[in-house]
Protein backbone atom coordinates (compact mmCIF):
# COMPACT_ATOMS: atom_id res chain seq x y z
CA UNK A 1 0.00 0.00 0.00
CA UNK A 2 1.56 3.27 -1.11
CA UNK A 3 0.30 6.79 -0.79
CA UNK A 4 1.68 10.05 -2.09
CA UNK A 5 2.64 12.80 0.36
CA UNK A 6 -0.55 14.80 -0.12
CA UNK A 7 -2.78 11.78 0.51
CA UNK A 8 -0.79 10.81 3.58
CA UNK A 9 -0.97 14.35 4.96
CA UNK A 10 -4.74 14.41 4.51
CA UNK A 11 -4.91 11.06 6.25
CA UNK A 12 -2.98 12.33 9.28
CA UNK A 13 -5.17 15.43 9.52
CA UNK A 14 -8.35 13.40 9.27
CA UNK A 15 -7.14 10.99 11.93
CA UNK A 16 -6.11 13.77 14.28
CA UNK A 17 -9.45 15.54 13.95
CA UNK A 18 -11.35 12.31 14.47
CA UNK A 19 -9.48 11.24 17.58
CA UNK A 20 -9.62 14.68 19.15
CA UNK A 21 -13.37 15.26 19.00
CA UNK A 22 -15.40 12.13 18.33
CA UNK A 23 -16.74 9.69 20.88
CA UNK A 24 -18.66 6.46 20.48
CA UNK A 25 -21.84 5.50 22.30
CA UNK A 26 -19.83 4.21 25.27
CA UNK A 27 -18.25 7.63 25.74
CA UNK A 28 -14.87 6.52 24.40
CA UNK A 29 -12.97 8.21 21.60
CA UNK A 30 -14.47 6.99 18.35
CA UNK A 31 -12.32 4.90 16.05
CA UNK A 32 -11.71 6.56 12.70
CA UNK A 33 -11.20 4.46 9.60
CA UNK A 34 -8.58 6.22 7.47
CA UNK A 35 -8.05 3.22 5.18
CA UNK A 36 -9.37 3.36 1.62
CA UNK A 37 -11.31 0.47 0.13
CA UNK A 38 -8.18 -0.62 -1.73
CA UNK A 39 -6.29 -0.52 1.56
CA UNK A 40 -8.80 -3.00 2.99
CA UNK A 41 -8.19 -5.29 0.02
CA UNK A 42 -4.39 -5.00 0.15
CA UNK A 43 -4.13 -5.23 3.91
CA UNK A 44 -6.46 -8.24 3.99
CA UNK A 45 -4.23 -10.02 1.48
CA UNK A 46 -1.17 -9.33 3.65
CA UNK A 47 -2.91 -10.53 6.78
CA UNK A 48 -4.07 -13.70 5.00
CA UNK A 49 -0.51 -14.39 3.87
CA UNK A 50 0.74 -14.05 7.45
CA UNK A 51 -1.98 -16.35 8.76
CA UNK A 52 -1.33 -19.04 6.18
CA UNK A 53 2.42 -18.90 6.75
CA UNK A 54 1.89 -19.86 10.40
CA UNK A 55 0.55 -23.45 10.39
CA UNK A 56 1.30 -23.90 14.08
CA UNK A 57 -1.22 -21.27 15.18
CA UNK A 58 -3.42 -21.49 12.08
CA UNK A 59 -3.49 -25.11 10.80
CA UNK A 60 -5.42 -24.67 7.54
CA UNK A 61 -7.32 -27.76 6.41
CA UNK A 62 -6.09 -28.82 2.98
CA UNK A 63 -8.82 -28.27 0.39
CA UNK A 64 -7.38 -30.95 -1.92
CA UNK A 65 -7.61 -33.56 0.84
CA UNK A 66 -11.08 -32.48 2.00
CA UNK A 67 -12.89 -31.26 -1.13
CA UNK A 68 -16.34 -32.18 0.17
CA UNK A 69 -15.93 -30.04 3.29
CA UNK A 70 -14.88 -27.06 1.22
CA UNK A 71 -17.74 -27.64 -1.20
CA UNK A 72 -20.19 -27.33 1.71
CA UNK A 73 -18.51 -24.21 3.08
CA UNK A 74 -18.32 -22.49 -0.30
CA UNK A 75 -21.96 -23.26 -1.02
CA UNK A 76 -22.96 -21.51 2.21
CA UNK A 77 -20.65 -18.58 1.50
CA UNK A 78 -21.83 -18.17 -2.09
CA UNK A 79 -25.47 -18.25 -1.02
CA UNK A 80 -24.85 -15.32 1.32
CA UNK A 81 -22.74 -13.39 -1.17
CA UNK A 82 -25.32 -13.86 -3.94
CA UNK A 83 -28.16 -12.55 -1.77
CA UNK A 84 -27.85 -9.14 -3.44
CA UNK A 85 -27.24 -7.50 -0.07
CA UNK A 86 -23.44 -7.60 0.21
CA UNK A 87 -22.16 -4.19 -0.86
CA UNK A 88 -18.62 -5.23 -1.77
CA UNK A 89 -19.58 -8.56 -3.35
CA UNK A 90 -17.48 -7.87 -6.45
CA UNK A 91 -14.67 -5.83 -4.89
CA UNK A 92 -13.53 -8.21 -2.12
CA UNK A 93 -12.02 -11.66 -2.64
CA UNK A 94 -14.35 -13.60 -0.26
CA UNK A 95 -11.97 -16.52 0.11
CA UNK A 96 -12.91 -19.23 2.62
CA UNK A 97 -10.56 -21.44 4.63
CA UNK A 98 -11.14 -24.00 7.37
CA UNK A 99 -8.82 -24.02 10.38
CA UNK A 100 -8.46 -27.53 11.83
CA UNK A 101 -8.87 -26.94 15.55
CA UNK A 102 -11.75 -28.69 17.29
CA UNK A 103 -11.05 -26.93 20.59
CA UNK A 104 -11.67 -23.43 19.23
CA UNK A 105 -15.19 -22.10 18.81
CA UNK A 106 -14.55 -19.24 16.44
CA UNK A 107 -14.63 -17.69 12.98
CA UNK A 108 -13.28 -14.40 11.70
CA UNK A 109 -12.99 -12.39 8.52
CA UNK A 110 -10.11 -10.09 7.61
CA UNK A 111 -10.47 -6.83 5.71
CA UNK A 112 -11.06 -7.61 2.06
CA UNK A 113 -13.03 -10.79 2.70
CA UNK A 114 -10.67 -13.59 3.77
CA UNK A 115 -12.91 -15.82 5.88
CA UNK A 116 -11.60 -18.41 8.36
CA UNK A 117 -13.85 -20.91 10.13
CA UNK A 118 -12.64 -23.27 12.83
CA UNK A 119 -13.69 -26.93 12.81
CA UNK A 120 -14.64 -26.45 16.47
CA UNK A 121 -17.33 -23.98 15.47
CA UNK A 122 -18.63 -26.13 12.61
CA UNK A 123 -18.94 -29.17 14.87
CA UNK A 124 -20.59 -27.14 17.63
CA UNK A 125 -23.48 -26.09 15.40
CA UNK A 126 -26.42 -28.28 14.41
CA UNK A 127 -27.79 -26.87 11.16
CA UNK A 128 -26.65 -25.00 8.08
CA UNK A 129 -28.68 -21.89 8.84
CA UNK A 130 -26.78 -21.50 12.13
CA UNK A 131 -23.41 -21.47 10.41
CA UNK A 132 -24.81 -19.20 7.69
CA UNK A 133 -25.95 -16.80 10.42
CA UNK A 134 -22.50 -16.72 12.00
CA UNK A 135 -20.80 -16.34 8.62
CA UNK A 136 -23.21 -13.57 7.71
CA UNK A 137 -22.14 -11.78 10.88
CA UNK A 138 -18.47 -12.12 9.95
CA UNK A 139 -19.03 -11.13 6.32
CA UNK A 140 -20.82 -8.04 7.62
CA UNK A 141 -17.78 -6.97 9.64
CA UNK A 142 -15.73 -6.97 6.42
CA UNK A 143 -18.48 -5.51 4.24
CA UNK A 144 -19.09 -2.67 6.71
CA UNK A 145 -15.29 -2.27 7.05
CA UNK A 146 -15.43 -2.65 10.81
CA UNK A 147 -12.04 -4.38 10.92
CA UNK A 148 -10.00 -1.46 9.65
CA UNK A 149 -11.97 0.88 11.91
CA UNK A 150 -11.08 -1.33 14.87
CA UNK A 151 -7.45 -1.67 13.78
CA UNK A 152 -7.12 2.11 13.55
CA UNK A 153 -8.31 2.41 17.14
CA UNK A 154 -6.55 -0.62 18.63
CA UNK A 155 -3.07 -0.29 17.15
CA UNK A 156 -2.68 3.46 16.74
CA UNK A 157 -1.01 5.61 14.14
CA UNK A 158 2.59 4.46 14.63
CA UNK A 159 1.82 0.82 13.93
CA UNK A 160 -0.49 1.60 11.03
CA UNK A 161 2.02 3.93 9.41
CA UNK A 162 4.62 1.16 9.60
CA UNK A 163 2.19 -1.14 7.81
CA UNK A 164 1.33 1.48 5.20
CA UNK A 165 5.02 2.07 4.45
CA UNK A 166 5.59 -1.69 4.26
CA UNK A 167 8.74 -1.61 6.38
CA UNK A 168 7.74 -3.59 9.44
CA UNK A 169 6.89 -7.23 8.73
CA UNK A 170 7.17 -8.13 12.41
CA UNK A 171 4.43 -5.65 13.23
CA UNK A 172 2.28 -6.99 10.43
CA UNK A 173 2.61 -10.49 11.87
CA UNK A 174 1.55 -9.17 15.28
CA UNK A 175 -1.50 -7.49 13.77
CA UNK A 176 -2.39 -10.64 11.81
CA UNK A 177 -2.44 -12.73 14.97
CA UNK A 178 -4.47 -10.03 16.70
CA UNK A 179 -7.25 -10.24 14.12
CA UNK A 180 -8.91 -13.10 16.01
CA UNK A 181 -9.29 -11.04 19.15
CA UNK A 182 -10.30 -7.76 17.58
CA UNK A 183 -12.86 -6.02 19.75
CA UNK A 184 -15.63 -4.25 17.92
CA UNK A 185 -17.85 -1.54 19.33
CA UNK A 186 -21.38 -2.20 20.56
CA UNK A 187 -22.71 -0.58 17.43
CA UNK A 188 -20.47 -2.68 15.17
CA UNK A 189 -21.62 -5.92 16.81
CA UNK A 190 -25.30 -4.99 16.61
CA UNK A 191 -24.93 -3.86 13.01
CA UNK A 192 -23.25 -7.16 12.06
CA UNK A 193 -26.11 -9.07 13.70
CA UNK A 194 -28.72 -7.17 11.72
CA UNK A 195 -26.78 -7.42 8.49
CA UNK A 196 -26.63 -11.19 8.95
CA UNK A 197 -30.44 -11.18 8.91
CA UNK A 198 -30.42 -8.94 5.83
CA UNK A 199 -28.07 -11.30 4.00
CA UNK A 200 -29.97 -14.49 4.81
CA UNK A 201 -33.53 -13.19 4.42
CA UNK A 202 -33.62 -13.29 0.56
CA UNK A 203 -32.10 -16.80 0.53
CA UNK A 204 -33.51 -20.23 1.35
CA UNK A 205 -31.97 -20.06 4.81
CA UNK A 206 -33.88 -19.18 7.93
CA UNK A 207 -32.53 -15.70 8.73
CA UNK A 208 -32.52 -16.35 12.49
CA UNK A 209 -29.43 -18.55 12.29
CA UNK A 210 -27.20 -16.32 14.43
CA UNK A 211 -29.90 -16.08 17.10
CA UNK A 212 -30.06 -19.86 17.31
CA UNK A 213 -26.32 -19.94 17.95
CA UNK A 214 -26.76 -17.48 20.82
CA UNK A 215 -29.55 -19.65 22.19
CA UNK A 216 -27.26 -22.66 22.08
CA UNK A 217 -24.55 -20.76 23.95
CA UNK A 218 -27.07 -19.59 26.55
CA UNK A 219 -28.39 -23.14 27.02
CA UNK A 220 -24.85 -24.29 27.77
CA UNK A 221 -24.29 -21.52 30.27
CA UNK A 222 -22.52 -19.07 27.99
CA UNK A 223 -19.21 -20.93 28.29
CA UNK A 224 -16.16 -19.60 26.50
CA UNK A 225 -17.89 -18.37 23.37
CA UNK A 226 -15.97 -16.67 20.57
CA UNK A 227 -15.08 -13.01 20.95
CA UNK A 228 -17.39 -11.92 18.13
CA UNK A 229 -20.41 -13.42 19.93
CA UNK A 230 -19.45 -12.92 23.58
CA UNK A 231 -18.93 -9.16 23.54
CA UNK A 232 -21.62 -6.69 24.53
CA UNK A 233 -24.58 -6.56 24.09
CA UNK A 234 -25.15 -9.82 25.93
CA UNK A 235 -26.43 -12.95 24.11
CA UNK A 236 -29.96 -12.72 25.53
CA UNK A 237 -30.42 -9.20 24.19
CA UNK A 238 -28.92 -10.13 20.85
CA UNK A 239 -31.34 -13.03 20.42
CA UNK A 240 -34.27 -10.68 21.10
CA UNK A 241 -32.90 -8.00 18.76
CA UNK A 242 -32.28 -10.43 15.91
CA UNK A 243 -35.75 -11.97 16.19
CA UNK A 244 -37.38 -8.54 16.43
CA UNK A 245 -35.55 -7.39 13.31
CA UNK A 246 -36.54 -10.62 11.50
CA UNK A 247 -40.18 -9.99 12.47
CA UNK A 248 -40.01 -6.42 11.19
CA UNK A 249 -38.84 -7.76 7.83
CA UNK A 250 -41.92 -10.00 7.57
CA UNK A 251 -41.14 -13.15 9.63
CA UNK A 252 -40.36 -15.32 6.62
CA UNK A 253 -39.40 -18.80 7.78
CA UNK A 254 -36.59 -20.38 5.83
CA UNK A 255 -34.88 -23.76 5.69
CA UNK A 256 -32.40 -25.11 8.24
CA UNK A 257 -30.84 -27.95 6.17
CA UNK A 258 -30.02 -30.11 9.18
CA UNK A 259 -29.39 -33.34 7.22
CA UNK A 260 -27.13 -31.59 4.75
CA UNK A 261 -25.23 -30.04 7.62
CA UNK A 262 -24.60 -33.48 9.12
CA UNK A 263 -22.96 -34.41 5.83
CA UNK A 264 -20.76 -31.32 6.16
CA UNK A 265 -19.64 -32.27 9.67
CA UNK A 266 -19.01 -35.86 8.60
CA UNK A 267 -16.73 -34.63 5.82
CA UNK A 268 -14.34 -33.08 8.36
CA UNK A 269 -11.39 -34.93 9.93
Amino acid sequence: MKRNFKTLLLTVLTLAIGFSGCKDEDGNKKAVNFFTLQDDIDFGAQVAAEIESDPVNFPILDSASYPEAYEHLRRITDTILNSGKVEYREEFVWQTKIIEDDSTLNAFCTPGGYIYVYTGLIKFLESEDELAGVMGHEIAHADERHSTEALTKQYGTDVLFAILFGNDQGTLAQVAKGMIGLKYSRNNESEADMRSVDYLYPTQYDARGAARFFEKLIAQGGGSGPEFLSTHPNPENRVADIISYWEDKGSKEGERFEDRYKDFKNSLP
